[in-house]
């Protein structure tokens, strides 16, 4: 009598060509068919069955198509915050920043716990499209183009808030050595210089990585609205008045935009090369440019500063608050424009929760050693740093006893970092696009706390108590802040409406259509139409 078949041998035979594949079973946490949890299964990473025209079209319809009735009230909207963000520079400038809250012992607060924030945001998008790409982790192609372009649209808006902190805004050019008639030059051995460096070469070549993957679609682009132009000469106009057809607009546009691109061998050859070195250079880089924005505060003897965790802490944050942002943008995205959620999946946004969860664990881990690295240095200055300007709230202290005035921004940085990722540890909180909307807000909240919490809670109290004051942000404060908020929303929407949001080669790549494979019978069909390739 014969035994039944043991799983792996049934499974040996499968991949052998001897027996096809058994269908999944179903599920119903499967959602939408990409959380598939059989290990002989892939999921599939672009759904509805889609072939390589239907990618291009509906990549290439958010941009050729007229927009959605929501698109251009959200972009008055945002633009409205982004302007009056710009009238309360422009008072900043003519006024004086004695128009923030700033002290003479709090003269780091509001600005640059936004630089800060802004930076994190920004390094962790290039940082992410990146290292996946290394690692050829093929889900990064639903969220690279978007994380590549949050990284231009954050660095934008981080380089605000150090050329109008200065005071003289005027001077700013003095950041760079260039030289001069004043022989002034700058300090080299100061962290604020190597920001300066670090920061303007991750800014360029993240432009660069995010431009060059761009320049295929940008083509495809051009050759769509060229072969509508041949075909109808007489469409649309921009105008109803003005005879300028908007077909024409586009070909020329991204036409320039794609620098000759013809598809050839040669230059798919050329883009597949320069593309993998741009990303062998943006990893490193941004390693060394989120240590060297943690040095500003490492280098100096400041109680809470002096620690030499930052660096790592700093890089674990801008890959945890970067992942959050890339969610909290794609998540409203997928349900607003249409056909997107066969392009971003919920087995994405599971990957993404994983590594949100895997982050915050990194970030909380951080937390807990600067306080033991405060006890273990034995400095009194250290752990009251800790204990009475950042943690012991006024109901745990004695009547009369100190305690820590910013006690509220410390614990809400400690529940919206590590407490809410804590989520995720339960399948159906992370494949929950609810959930995970609202973990990614509280995550972005977070890190935007932490971030005040180390630089204001270690500089209001000094080591002489007649120098302690407490910092207070101002209604110019506030307003600066929110209309940098509106300037990296009214940018992402503007990239959502005019360039490709995904990589549309990248995309087909992993369709199963893409496999050498693809047809054959009877297992590779079977399996390849899970979405192996």
């Amino acid at each position: 009598m014969s035994s039944a078949m043991h799983p792996d041998e049934a499974t040996a035979r499968r991949l052998a060509g001897l027996a096809a594949a058994p269908a999944a079973p179903p599920n119903p946490d499967h959602g939408d068919g990409s959380l598939i949890d059989e290990p002989g299964v892939r999921a599939p990473l672009v759904l509805g069955n889609r072939s390589f025209g239907d990618v291009t079209n509906i990549v290439c319809g958010y941009i050729e198509n007229k927009p959605a009735r929501w698109w251009l009230p959200a972009v008055l909207f945002t633009g409205s915050i982004a302007g009056l963000g710009g009238l309360f520079i422009g008072y900043l400038v003519i006024t004086g920043i004695g128009t923030w809250g700033l002290n003479n012992q709090v003269d780091w607060a509001w600005d640059i716990t936004n630089f800060v924030f802004w930076i994190g945001i920004g390094h962790a998008g290039t940082l992410i499209s990146a290292i996946l790409c290394l690692l050829k982790q093929k889900w990064r192609t639903a969220i690279n183009r978007s994380a590549e372009a949050m990284t231009i649209f954050a660095v934008i808006c981080a380089a605000t808030f150090p050329g109008i902190h200065i005071g003289r805004q005027w001077m700013a050019w003095m950041l760079f050595p260039i030289p001069n008639a004043n022989a002034i030059w700058p300090n080299f051995r100061s962290p604020l210089l190597w920001d300066v460096f670090a920061v303007s070469t991750y800014g360029t070549v993240s432009l660069l990585f995010w431009y060059m993957g761009m320049i295929p679609d940008l083509a495809t682009l051009r050759d769509r609205a060229d072969a509508r132009l041949r075909r109808n000469p007489n469409g649309a106009t921009i105008l109803p008045f003005v005879p300028i057809r908007i077909d024409r607009v586009r070909a020329f546009v991204y036409g320039l935009l794609a620098v000759g691109w013809r598809f050839s061998s040669r230059h798919w050859h050329r883009y597949e090369a320069a593309y993998l070195v741009l990303a062998g250079i943006s990893t490193p880089l941004v390693l060394s440019v989120h240590s060297i924005v943690s040095f500003d505060f490492a280098t100096s003897i400041i109680p809470g500063w002096h620690t030499t965790i930052f660096p790592p802490y700093f890089v674990a944050g801008a890959i945890f608050g970067g992942f959050a942002m890339v969610l909290l943008l794609l998540i409203p995205f997928r349900i607003l424009f249409p056909y997107m959620r066969d392009l971003i999946t919920l087995r994405h946004l599971e990957n993404m929760a994983k590594i949100v969860l895997a982050t915050g664990m990194m970030v909380g881990f951080a937390y807990g050693m600067e306080f033991f690295i405060a006890w273990y240095s034995g400095s009194k200055f250290e752990q009251e740093a800790f204990l009475y300007n950042r943690l012991m709230p006024p109901f745990l202290v004695g009547e009369g006893e100190r305690y820590a005035p910013y006690w509220w921004a410390y614990w809400s940085m400690i529940g919206c970092n590590v407490l809410s990722p804590q989520l995720f540890w339960f399948k159906a909180m992370r494949r929950s696009p609810l959930v995970i909307f609202i973990v990614s807000l509280l995550v972005t909240i977070g890190m935007w706390f932490e971030r005040f919490v180390i630089i204001v809670t270690s500089l209001h109290r000094a080591f002489l108590p007649g120098e302690w004051h407490m910092f207070h942000p101002t209604l110019v404060d506030i307003l600066i802040f929110v209309g940098s908020c509106g300037v990296f929303l009214t940018l992402f929407l503007l990239f959502a409406r005019y360039l490709p949001m995904f990589a549309m080669a990248e995309v087909k790549a992993v369709l199963p259509q893409a496999s050498p494979h693809h047809g054959e019978e009877p297992t590779t069909a079977a399996y390849s139409t899970t979405g192996g390739h």
